[in-house]
């Protein structure tokens, strides 16, 4: 397309997305974003490996759920060894959990980590970004006592309803309190864990006054969840941020930390995403946003066009001026008339373009134009940049 984000390649696979730079820049500054929310909010920081040992699956209980539906496991040439592809990120992060030696003190213990894991979806349900095989999760797991549920729960709203509110998708919205069905087989646990969870989960969706809804069968076999639903532009529902309530894989891990008694207490463990798959997100956000980006997420900002190469000294110093402010600029110097730059700027939707001739060299000035707006006029450079960088902060 003209947006130029992603491609796919038969050679590459089915449902493994390759981003082009302006689509690699996009999904960077939401990435950006998020990290800024999570880490003024405790959350720290992990990276953990692409591939794990099969065991750690079967002792989380992912494989026996999922391992159909993920690529089979690599076997090594050393005898006995398989490794899997990460469909879970969870399994990795109660191992950084078990890691240390936490007392009530520390708790609650927040990580997060934007990472690639990898599900086999059937070649006729890929679609686009929204179905697909390398799913970058905006994951999160933070580990804490019963009775820091509730504040925990509400703090991951707060950073789900900013984020959202930021991209335009608040309105319309409702959450579904996702509970088990009356299958228990499919479930990890006992009723005393999933009553609890249910019950901490919906306690916290009418604290923060939440829409929700019962979603009877539509929890994750390890516990309740809170899943946000969010329509686009053109009125099609999602379900994007979820906050799941989990008593159980501390269980299957054995995880623990030192209470005030010097007794050891199992934590509880809340899964959260915000952005959920950052590929689906991406997805329902071009087609939300019809690529027209607000200027603080937009791939390329602004694009210098001066009208001939005699100007191009000029239009160079306004291009470079941009970049040292932190301004995504592009500088289109290449030998074409002026009518087919702006064209391509439009059909690009980049968010302003700056045009160079002979009168803004005269006069030491700029002429500005909006994707939207149309042409702004003449300004200097100088007061451009200021003000572009005063529109960025504010959105970001």
């Amino acid at each position: 397309s003209d947006l130029e984000l992603f491609t796919f390649s038969e050679k590459v696979g089915s449902g493994l997305p390759l981003w082009l730079p302006k689509g690699a820049m996009l999904r960077e500054r939401l990435q950006q974003f998020l990290q800024k929310a999570q880490i003024e909010t405790g959350y720290l920081p992990v990276i953990t490996p692409h591939i794990g040992s099969k065991q750690l699956y079967v002792t989380s209980g992912h494989w026996e759920k999922y391992g159909k539906d993920s690529f089979r496991p690599i076997t090594t040439p050393q005898e006995g060894e398989e490794f899997m592809l990460k469909p879970m990120n969870c399994p990795h992060h109660m191992q950084i959990f078990a890691d240390n030696q936490f007392s009530y003190r520390d708790m609650p213990v927040r990580y997060f980590e934007p990472a690639t894991v990898y599900r086999y979806e059937k070649a006729g349900q890929l679609s686009g970004l929204t179905r697909v095989r390398a799913i970058t999760q905006d994951d999160g797991h933070l580990f804490c006592r019963v009775s820091q549920i509730g504040d925990e729960v509400s703090t991951i709203v707060s950073i789900i309803k900013e984020f959202y509110t930021t991209m335009n998708m608040m309105e319309g919205y409702w959450v579904r309190l996702s509970i088990r069905d009356d299958d228990k087989s499919k479930y990890l646990g006992t009723d005393e864990v999933w009553e609890k969870a249910e019950a901490a989960l919906k306690d916290a969706a009418e604290k923060n006054e939440l829409n929700y809804k019962i979603g009877i069968g539509e929890a994750a076999f390890y516990g309740p969840k809170l899943d946000f639903m969010f329509k686009d532009a053109i009125g099609r529902e999602w379900q994007l941020a979820t906050i799941q309530c989990d008593f159980n894989l501390p269980e299957r891990f054995n995880l623990e930390f030192t209470n005030e008694k010097g007794e050891k207490e199992r934590p509880v463990v809340i899964h959260r995403a915000i952005s959920g798959s950052l590929e689906r997100f991406m997805g329902v956000m071009i087609e939300h946003y019809a690529g027209n980006f607000p200027t603080w997420l937009s791939p390329v900002q602004v694009k210098v066009i001066p009208v001939r190469d005699t100007h191009n000294d000029y239009a160079r110093k306004i291009h470079n001026l941009l970049v040292d402010a932190g301004v995504r600029s592009d500088f289109d110097d290449r030998d074409l008339n002026l009518g087919k730059k702006v064209r391509e700027a439009k059909n690009e939707k980049i968010t302003y373009w700056v045009v160079i001739g002979d009168k803004e060299i005269e006069n030491n000035n700029i002429t500005v134009e909006h994707r939207d707006k149309g042409q702004i006029g003449t300004q200097t450079a100088e007061e451009f940049v200021a003000n572009l960088v005063e529109e960025i902060k504010k959105r970001a």
